[in-house]
């Protein structure tokens, strides 16, 4: 191995704040425990006068808990969209989220919406079609415009045949990694479980491009908080006058938001990003995110997008077979740049230590355009290792880790807010099931 494993325990993460509605507990109970321990300290607990004493307090405290739980309109019966992190709620969404990386023109699933069906509100046009209409405009430096072309696909990969099989080259794009908006809305709109009736809905999907929407904002220096929290601010407005979200207070809504939550989690008007999330109206709305907060139940993580778009089952058969038969020459490799303003900068350390390793390690600095979208340098380098090395990237996550292990690489992870706290549709949930991870929070 290149780096030493750590046996440090990880320090404690901060409280999980609840989700303001109703949750799908396990119920045990509660008094067997606590008058077992209560009992081993407290020897006059076993006295009925106090035992009777407690129970009564027990009782009063878990009719106080039931009735603050009820809705405020008792007129009506209140369908809850399970909570954004129940087992039937993730798998409804996961039918969803799993396959957006297919062609949403091709795809035509088979079997029943088990867990029920999706209605797309329209949404007034400037909160997604003109802003991918401008994409002129959402970046500060560059056209948008290729990025979100191809229904958010980019543009097609021309000349990466010489690395991958040529009857799957049709099948890779140069995507962006901020277009996860794009690509679940098309997918969604095409669905086989999209419903044309909102009677008939389990869930409703907002289409609002969230991160187009402040990404423009975001690198001007003289932008205001105004300017960053309009578009969600005019969401929310609209979202809000429809019945179905007053129905359940927005339980049953989800959203994509093609940036990492703390892109939209601004506490003060002179800091980065928006201030959508903390706007009231979101609370309950699940937000499907690249990189989410771990501490809200609301956020979900999703893989970001990479360039690997299967036209049908068989591209996927074809493509691993292709990769589990790959010759990998280099053992370890590290795809990166340094982060020079960084102190003690850790890929920088990385990097380093590659370069001393170079007969098992192949580096690619990517100082400069050199890992650009446009280039198959960082598929190839993947494609030739059998490990790679995925530090943090500028937030916790990186879009390279899920490059890797499409190259059928394995992720070395050093951060267990990269995957572990992050992908829990997706990747496993306990640090150990998959290989190589250096063992640190």
């Amino acid at each position: 191995m290149l780096l030493p494993l750590s046996n440090a325990s990880p320090s404690p993460e901060p409280q999980i704040k609840k989700p303001k509605g109703p949750l799908d507990f396990k119920r045990n109970d509660p008094f067997k425990s606590l008058k077992a321990f209560l009992a081993a300290h407290y020897p006059s607990f076993n006295q009925p006068r106090i035992c009777l004493f407690l129970s009564i307090f027990f009782i009063q405290i878990l009719l106080l808990v039931a009735f603050r739980s009820l809705p405020l309109s008792l007129h009506r019966r209140r369908q809850h969209f399970p909570s954004p992190f129940s087992t039937r709620h993730h798998q409804h969404l996961n039918q969803t989220v799993a396959t957006i990386a297919t062609a949403p023109s091709i795809v035509k699933e088979e079997g029943s919406c088990e867990f029920g069906k999706i209605f797309v509100y329209e949404l007034p046009s400037a909160l997604n079609k003109e802003l991918v209409s401008n994409c002129d405009e959402l970046n500060p430096w560059s056209s948008s415009c290729a990025a979100l072309s191809n229904d958010g696909f980019g543009p097609v990969a021309t000349g990466i045949s010489s690395v991958v099989p040529e009857n799957l080259s049709p099948a890779w794009y140069w995507t962006d990694q901020f277009v996860s908006e794009i690509l679940v809305h098309n997918r969604i709109l095409n669905h086989k479980c999209r419903t044309q009736d909102p009677n008939n809905a389990s869930a409703f999907y907002i289409p609002f491009y969230a991160g187009l929407a402040v990404g423009k904002f975001l690198f001007f220096n003289y932008s205001s908080a105004k300017e960053r929290d309009s578009h969600c601010e005019m969401m929310l407005k609209w979202v809000q006058e429809q019945p179905y979200f007053q129905r359940n207070d927005g339980w049953d809504h989800f959203m994509t938001m093609g940036r990492i939550s703390w892109d939209f989690r601004r506490s003060k008007d002179k800091d980065w990003g928006s201030s959508c999330i903390y706007k009231q109206g979101m609370r309950n709305i699940t937000r499907l995110l690249i990189e989410r907060n771990p501490w809200d139940y609301f956020d979900v993580g999703v893989p970001y997008p990479t360039g690997f778009h299967p036209r049908r089952d068989d591209d996927v058969v074809q493509w691993q077979d292709f990769v589990r038969n790959r010759n990998r020459k280099n053992l370890f490799c590290f795809a990166g740049a340094k982060r020079s303003l960084v102190k003690n900068d850790f890929r920088g350390l990385l990097l380093n230590h590659c370069r001393n390793a170079s007969d098992s390690c192949r580096v690619v600095d990517c100082a400069g355009s050199k890992c650009s979208n446009g280039t198959s340098l960082i598929l190839e380098t993947f494609l030739d290792s059998a490990f790679c090395l995925q530090p943090r990237g500028d937030s916790f996550t990186r879009r390279s880790i899920f490059d890797c292990m499409i190259a059928g690489s394995i992720p070395v992870l050093f951060w267990k807010r990269s995957a572990y706290y992050q992908y829990e549709w997706f990747l496993p949930g306990r640090t150990g099931e998959l290989l190589g991870v250096h063992r640190s929070k």
